[in-house]
Parts: structure tokens; sequence; C-alpha cells
């Protein structure tokens, strides 16, 4: 298993959560860019720096991904890429997406999409909080928890 991260737009609180969980685990973490993104000396932490242009670096995620690997992303559509492909997805907040949850968030995305397009002003997310922090790293310790026991 590896944790694969869609750096580009991922907070720094995140990485510096995940830069602690890869060091603890030893468990190999990549973070994928169209921007050079420096990572601590770690034999578990490297960065891949991939061409600007639209869906690059989530394309490089999903070619290199082996099933059973993580993906951190906020990104709906392509957490939907990685669980098709055998993946799971988990977002900064905490929240793992699933085959469960994965068609309704992608029809919620599509219908604020489409307020947007309409002139419709809908807000951008809120602000990271403490909570959802928190959220992300206990999320993230218990996947690699259970991914560890073969659960």
């Amino acid at each position: 298993m590896r944790i694969w991260v869609d750096a580009d737009a991922c907070p720094v609180v995140i990485k510096e959560i995940l830069f602690r969980a890869a060091q603890r685990t030893r468990v190999e973490t990549t973070l994928v860019a169209n921007q050079y993104i420096r990572v601590p000396s770690s034999p578990y932490l490297n960065s891949i720096q991939v061409a600007s242009g639209f869906d690059v670096a989530d394309n490089e995620i999903v070619a290199r991904l082996k099933p059973g690997d993580l993906v951190i992303t906020a990104d709906i559509p392509l957490a939907a890429e990685i669980i098709e492909k055998g993946g799971h997805a988990l977002n900064p907040r905490g929240e793992l997406y699933t085959t469960e949850n994965i068609k309704a968030r992608l029809n919620m995305r599509d219908f604020m999409d489409t307020l947007r397009g309409s002139g419709i002003q809908t807000g951008g997310p809120k602000e990271l909080s403490q909570s959802d922090r928190q959220a992300f790293a206990n999320a993230l310790d218990r996947f690699l928890a259970s991914d560890r026991n073969g659960v």
C-alpha cells in the first residue's frame, strides 16, 4: 500500500500530518503536483512534478495507482476514478469516499457546478478548521491501522 497526494490544492497542515504518518508507519507517500513540492528528507517521502495543465496531476496519480493504494484528494471526479480502479480516497476533511457515497458526491458537485454556471454565487469551501484537521488525522490513522491488520 502506498499513499498518493493530489498536492496542488492540499493544505499545508494536511501535508504535515501525512509527513508524520509516513515516517511513523513507514508507508511510502508521494505528492504529485504541477509545481515543485519540497518534502522532508525521508526514504518514505517523495514528490513528482508534472507538466502544467488540466488534470495532468490527476492522470499521473491514476496511472500509477495500484489497488489498495490511498489517495488524498478533495477532487471528487478523481476520487471516483480511484475507487473504480480499486483504490481508496480520503479528503482533507477526513471523509473517506466509498462506492456507497461517491455517486451522491458527484451528483452534488455537478449540481453546484450547474448553479455556478448559471451565475448563482455558491461560495467556496469553508476554511479547514481544527476539527477538520483532527478528523483527517483520525481517519488516516484508522485507515492505516486497518490496512496493516488486513481489514
